[in-house]
């Protein structure tokens, strides 16, 4: 699949698409050699002077494709340029002016065209231009796509490519040792960080190297490094460590990714300088305005940080009677003369909640601290949003304050790392589920909930959170990889990872195409086969977690702590704030504006209403909504209790016949991949069981009411 690579300890492995595997020191993932055979076998022509470093990696990338095909004599067949260079050029200055015109847009589409190219044919070959060297290593990636194949252009036309978030993040909860607090990686599921080890940058960082030319390949142009619930160890990255940061920065520059660091909101008070860290303190302020201006004179691209404060027990402006634009701003005006950017975490809740109040919703918590703030924000804060009001559920509502920030940046947040779906034991492709978010429309008409439908009035939350020429906005997520010879621990999360980062490039992408497209790169010459088993598996495998999990949008039921498997009454009585309130005659909550806690009523019409009557909500999130009897018959027929036990026996079912479907590939992928996969598919079969007997279990004690076919229920 690749040619050697390097672990940190020297040794040298291959791996082979099919057949027996040696000890491999990591897998290639979706850039396998195999993958660019094609465009090297078709032969590019690259036009890019000068030495940026992005175009120093385009000239390697094309460079490495040739050799790979073994025809570094070919005539090229396809062209890459840099605008600058395809000027003079006969047949290539149509696209190099167009490619220029795009970055030269006003506001956030010339933003946007700058980190994109343009397609044409040229007598039959394939031309990519772009104006800048981002666009340029995009562009490649597109070539690598399509195996350079024009195909499927038509001469004349000029095709252009441009993302749609001028933002594509990725944070890594990354620790700098084994012994943090959270281990290596918090939420982690695929072994140590990627970076650091034994309190310290990693020195060999080949495969940090091979890591950024995969997410460029996908989109994403800005990592954050380290864990948002920042340690003192953490903490001095920003410091005495930045010198070590900036190992990493070269890396991810060179991939055209920006860099970012976590902070601790008290860092003038764990660095030891100051005795407070007071957001409207002069000396608080001087001591961020001296640690920038350390941090950019080494790293000068710095991005900017990522900030979590009053929240889960993280110091903030809380504390000193402050606002959370208070907080914002003391960090964003140190950052704004070397043009770096804040991302704000509005993950802010009260963790201490008495379980005997029902009036306290964690659900709420966000809008009601951050509504009140919108326009305080300056314009290099990002706030950033988780897409449901909870915490990163297999089902949530759209989380409302992102609809409510109208003179704010706003980025949306997820979760490629699968906390609470799976924890990469279990198959469970999101991309489905993101796509939901990205063509929900807050403000309706309603009907529009299908994502098949179309109105160009109708503002989806891809749109809302692209922001406008004043305040752009972008994606983030929490990224799912590490050491592990499989980068995500399951190897078919690879899956998710790259759909998020194709996502946040277009979100009109089909999820069930970006699987087939992953597939494609990853398996470039198995047999057959491996596609439909794979695409087979994992298409429908969201809905199939959810099924045999927390029902009807209700949440949680998970082991307290580490998130995994089910313990449906694990948080009833903590103060966390996640709580599904069963009791003999019903479960759910209440959130409604005429009983409940009024969370509806965060909503935009026509979604406040829909979500407020019994009638209308949809089935998958009435248990969020509303508090019924186990006899309440949703729109699909079946009562709760009913649907309950037919979905969470199907759901086991559905996990068996994907451990038999993984079979037939046996021989057919390598045999290390082959085996980590059906082990992670016999845990997924026993602990959907397991989520199976415990769920039907507590719904038959709670209700008393039988199952009508007669089924075992423990």
């Amino acid at each position: 699949m690749s040619p050697p690579h390097r672990s940190p300890a020297g040794a040298t492995s291959s791996t082979t698409t099919s057949g027996t595997t040696g000890t491999a020191a990591w897998h290639p993932a979706w850039l396998p050699d195999e993958a660019l055979r094609p465009l090297g076998a078709r032969g590019v022509r690259l036009l890019a002077s000068g030495d940026d470093p992005v175009v120093t990696t385009v000239r390697a990338e094309v460079d490495h494709a040739a050799q790979t095909a073994g025809t570094t004599t070919t005539p090229a067949r396809a062209t890459l340029a840099l605008a600058s260079d395809a000027l003079a050029v006969p047949g290539l200055r149509a696209a190099a002016e167009h490619a220029l015109a795009l970055a030269e847009r006003p506001g956030l589409a010339g933003l946007l065209g700058a980190q994109g190219f343009v397609v044409a044919d040229d007598e039959g070959a394939l031309v990519v231009v772009a104006a800048q060297p981002r666009g340029l290593l995009a562009g490649w990636h597109h070539l690598v796509r399509t195996g350079g194949d024009a195909s499927g252009a038509t001469a004349g036309d000029l095709v252009a490519h441009v993302p749609s978030q001028a933002v594509r993040m990725l944070d890594h909860w990354d620790n700098l040792a084994a012994d943090s607090p959270m281990g290596p990686v918090e939420r982690g599921y695929a072994g140590a960080s990627l970076w650091f080890a034994d309190g310290r940058v990693r020195d060999d960082l080949t495969r940090v190297e091979h890591y950024a030319r995969l997410l460029a390949h996908t989109g994403i142009n800005a990592v954050c490094l380290n864990n948002v619930n920042v340690h003192a160890r953490e903490s001095a990255l920003l410091t005495s460590g930045i010198e070590q940061v900036a190992r990493l920065a070269a890396i991810f520059r060179a991939a055209g990714i920006s860099t970012y660091l976590a902070v601790d909101f008290a860092a003038p008070i764990t660095s030891g300088a100051l005795r407070t860290s007071d957001p409207l303190d002069d000396d608080v302020r001087a001591w961020w305005e001296r640690t920038f201006a350390d941090v950019y004179a080494t790293i000068p691209d710095f991005g900017g940080v990522v900030v979590k404060a009053d929240s889960e027990g993280r110091p903030g402006p809380f504390a000193y009677g402050r606002s959370h634009a208070d907080g914002a701003n003391l960090l964003a005006r140190a950052l704004a003369p070397y043009g770096g950017t804040v991302f704000w975490r509005a993950f802010v809740y009260d963790h201490r909640q008495d379980w005997r109040d029902r009036g306290t919703d964690r659900a709420r918590a966000a809008y009601d601290h951050f509504t009140p703030l919108d326009g305080r924000f300056d314009d290099n804060v990002v706030l950033q949003v988780k897409l449901g009001p909870i915490d990163f559920q297999v089902r949530e509502p759209l989380s409302p304050l992102l609809t409510a920030m109208p003179r704010t940046r706003l980025a949306m947040e997820l979760q490629v790392t699968q906390e609470y779906t799976g924890q990469q034991q279990h198959a469970c492709y999101l991309a489905p589920l993101w796509r939901e978010a990205l063509d929900f429309r807050p403000w309706g008409p309603v009907e529009l909930w299908d994502t098949a439908a179309t109105d160009p009035d109708a503002q989806t939350v891809a749109e809302v959170v692209r922001g406008t020429d004043a305040l752009p906005g972008g994606l983030v997520a929490v990224a799912n990889v590490g050491d592990d010879p499989f980068w995500t621990g399951h190897p078919l999360a690879q899956a998710n990872l790259y759909a998020y980062g194709r996502l946040t490039w277009d979100p009109t992408l089909d999820p069930s195409a970006l699987l087939d497209e992953w597939v494609a790169l990853t398996f470039p010459q198995a047999d057959p086969a491996v596609a439909r088993t794979v695409h087979a598996l994992l298409d429908e495998s969201w809905h199939v977690y959810e099924s045999y999990t927390a029902p009807l949008g209700i949440g949680f039921m998970v082991r307290p702590g580490h998130h995994y498997g089910p313990d449906v009454d694990g948080y009833e009585y903590t103060p966390w704030g996640t709580y599904h309130f069963a009791d003999r005659d019903g479960i759910g909550v209440d959130r409604t504006r005429a009983t409940g806690t009024g969370f509806t009523d965060q909503f935009p019409a026509p979604w406040r209403d829909v979500y407020e009557s019994l009638e209308t909500c949809p089935d998958e999130l009435l248990l969020f909504f509303h508090h019924v009897p186990y006899s309440h018959v949703l729109h699909s027929g079946a009562t709760v209790v009913q649907h309950v036990y037919d979905t969470h026996v199907a759901g086991a079912q559905a996990a068996e016949r994907m451990r038999d479907t993984w079979r037939d590939v046996r021989g057919l992928v390598p045999d290390d991949l082959y085996a980590r996969v059906a082990e992670r598919l016999d845990e997924q079969v026993r602990s959907a069981a397991e989520w199976r007997d415990q769920i039907t279990t507590y719904f038959w004690r709670k209700s008393g009411i039988p199952d009508p076919e007669n089924r075992v229920i423990p």
